[in-house]
């Protein structure tokens, strides 16, 4: 697992956001966002607990999903994100780590200035999560016919 974390609101429910990799099947309608199968995506839930919010996602066919630690704990905007949303449940593309800028001295434009890097994800809207698991959704498990 890449990373994940929460945090508890005032009113005692949390939020908890993951990155976990973008399902194999769930080509879902915005196969063009760049995130490709298998890519890197930020995942948001809101619950009353963090059982709660992990049992959201595998109840949804993310099977191996944990929450390990809290190194990378929702920003305030991803946490009004998934308030404003009435699923509560939101992905995005992970946005890309990497140096965004270069210390006071060090080799860059005009004298150490941080340069301008695009983070296409950063710019990426948040979406339903029913986006991420294809047009159909999670059918559930397979069950044997009557």
């Amino acid at each position: 697992m890449a990373g994940g974390g929460f945090c508890r609101l005032p009113n005692g429910t949390v939020v908890v956001a993951l990155t976990l990799t973008r399902p194999a099947d769930g080509s879902g309608p915005y196969g063009g966002t760049g995130t490709a199968p298998g890519a890197p995506v930020r995942v948001l839930v809101h619950a009353a607990n963090r059982a709660r919010a992990l049992t959201r996602l595998r109840n949804l066919g993310l099977r191996a999903v944990y929450l390990r630690g809290n190194d990378r704990p929702p920003t305030p905007d991803e946490v009004t994100a998934v308030l404003h949303h009435p699923d509560g449940l939101l992905w995005r593309g992970a946005p890309q780590e990497g140096p965004t800028a270069v210390p006071p001295g060090g080799p860059g434009p005009q004298g150490g200035q941080a340069a301008p890097q695009a983070l296409p994800s950063c710019q990426e809207l948040w979406r339903p999560i029913r986006a991420l698991l294809g047009p159909t959704g999670y059918a559930g498990p397979a069950r044997p016919a009557a």
